[in-house]
């Protein structure tokens, strides 16, 4: 049986430029509404209480601060990432789901290079308490505010590395 990586159905060449336009939009109008609505340095405000928040700040490098007053650079460096996925989806088209999840990572690479070129710094705006006391308790501080592009670059990822674990253990099981 083939694995979610290895079925041939694709979309049409459009389809992955017309994902990535779309969390792209959702991406940039969040941001803009963050910082319409919110205020810097204020308390959180629940979203889903006890789960997820909303609490603006910036970040000028990436998570967990890394690489901080580094916004253009990391910019250009997404931006490369994004479009280069993009295109590689265009000429090489693959099959549905690495379509998804590929045009997921590549909007999430162009929304926050967006904002680290027209900014110098990216707009983040959910508060996340419960994997903050799972990074508190691994004693790495508190996990990260993030934003949509942040989430559809990590989940994209996820997906993407139990996609592959699967289809590994599958491919071992059909040798047994």
């Amino acid at each position: 049986m083939p694995t979610l990586l290895e079925r041939q159905r694709t979309f049409p060449a459009w389809v992955p430029l017309l994902i990535a336009a779309l969390l792209v939009a959702a991406d940039q109008a969040l941001k803009a509404w963050a910082l319409a609505h919110l205020t810097e340095g204020a308390a959180p405000v629940p979203l889903i209480p006890g789960v997820l928040d909303w609490m603006l700040t910036f970040n000028t490098g990436a998570a967990w601060s890394l690489f901080s007053g580094s916004a253009v650079p990391l910019a250009v460096g997404r931006l490369l990432v994004g479009v280069g996925i993009l295109v590689y989806l265009v000429v090489r088209p693959q099959n549905r789901f690495l379509t998804v999840v590929l045009s997921m990572i590549a909007a999430g690479a162009i929304g926050n290079t967006i904002d680290g070129l027209r900014f110098g710094r990216v707009t983040d705006m959910f508060h996340a308490p419960p994997l903050s006391a799972v990074t508190q308790a691994l004693r790495a501080g508190n996990f990260p505010i993030f934003n949509l592009a942040d989430s559809c670059v990590v989940v994209g990822t996820l997906l993407l590395l139990v996609a592959s674990l699967v289809g590994e253990r599958r491919a071992r099981s059909h040798l047994s």
